[in-house]
């Protein structure tokens, strides 16, 4: 055989052999690790408008579909696990659970406990109310009971608030409403997306939330915007870096835009960050030159 003849040959082997590769289905890259391969083991406490589950058991609510549509991005399967917030906390610390959410805000201490992913929206600190009180400061809490839930970002600061009367803490957001409104409280500083929903359905209770008036030089966390974001295991690296690559394209899609909408959850505000001076975790567990994500590009 001429060395020609048996260089066309070789020739088309290779042209087949690529053509062959090309045709191919692509490999789905292995899922990140988690507790149990290819399971995603999910803490929620069940308050809507933000987590919940459908009557089949999925995950449902503004920031349920996020994570269920992210998770089968990655090739995981949900596995939701129903309980309280602080003991959503522990669960995800202990790696009982793989990650946690609902509404959870960006604080430093929880860095030191759990991989805090990029934020998919975000709110400021709102105190509900009887709608013929009009509380708006933080002096507003002097000699008066406010009621919130034990393991919300924001309780150790609230203890500290110049001259509040009373910090009265519940398991679950029910309890503080129900004092609320029966009087046993005064105000109580909760999930804004949760009672904005809790007061649109529930008129006759007669409620409605203020934001409170910034005061970052006393107290930092309430006068702040909070990231809202997903608290992931220590050990889950893997797993954290997956879900901020995910979370960044619900962003450049207007995904959680559109989630929000379904919920009532229309305004921009949820999708403004803080001004990047004011981002108070700048620094902490992101650099200096980070930008936080907006949603200005879907209005």
């Amino acid at each position: 055989m001429s060395d020609s003849i048996r260089k066309k040959r070789l020739q088309a082997i290779a042209a087949l052999s690529l053509a062959a590769v090309l045709a191919a289905p692509a490999v789905l890259a292995a899922p990140p690790k988690t507790s149990e391969p290819g399971k995603l083991k999910v803490a929620f406490n069940g308050d809507m408008p933000m987590t919940g589950q459908d009557k089949d058991g999925n995950l449902i609510g503004t920031d349920g579909e996020l994570m269920v549509m992210i998770a089968k991005n990655l090739g995981l399967s949900v596995e939701p696990q129903l309980m309280e917030w602080s003991a959503e906390i522990q669960s995800t610390k202990q790696g009982k659970t793989d990650i946690m959410h609902g509404a959870m805000g960006w604080i430093e201490p929880r860095t030191k406990i759990m991989l805090l992913t990029d934020p998919i929206y975000y709110f400021g600190t709102l105190a509900t109310q009887k709608k013929e009180n009009n509380w708006t400061t933080f002096a507003d809490m002097k000699g008066r009971c406010v009621a919130t839930v034990s393991g919300f970002t924001l309780v150790p600061e609230l203890k500290g608030v110049e001259g509040i009367g009373e910090v009265k803490l519940y398991d679950t957001t029910d309890g503080a409403l129900r004092d609320l409104i029966a009087g046993r409280c005064d105000m109580a500083i909760l999930d804004p997306p949760l009672i904005q929903l809790a007061i649109t359905e529930n008129p006759d209770w007669n409620l409605h939330q203020l934001p409170i008036t910034p005061e970052p030089g006393k107290y930092p966390i309430m006068s702040q915007k909070y990231n809202v974001i997903f608290g992931i295991n220590k050990e889950l690296t893997e797993l954290h870096d997956a879900f901020n690559k995910q979370i960044a394209k619900v962003w450049a899609d207007c995904t959680n835009v559109k989630v929000m909408a379904k919920y009532g959850l229309e305004d921009k505000s949820w999708f403004d960050p803080p001004p990047q001076e004011e981002n108070i975790r700048i620094g902490v567990d992101r650099p200096k030159d980070w930008q936080a994500p907006n949603g200005n590009h879907c209005f």
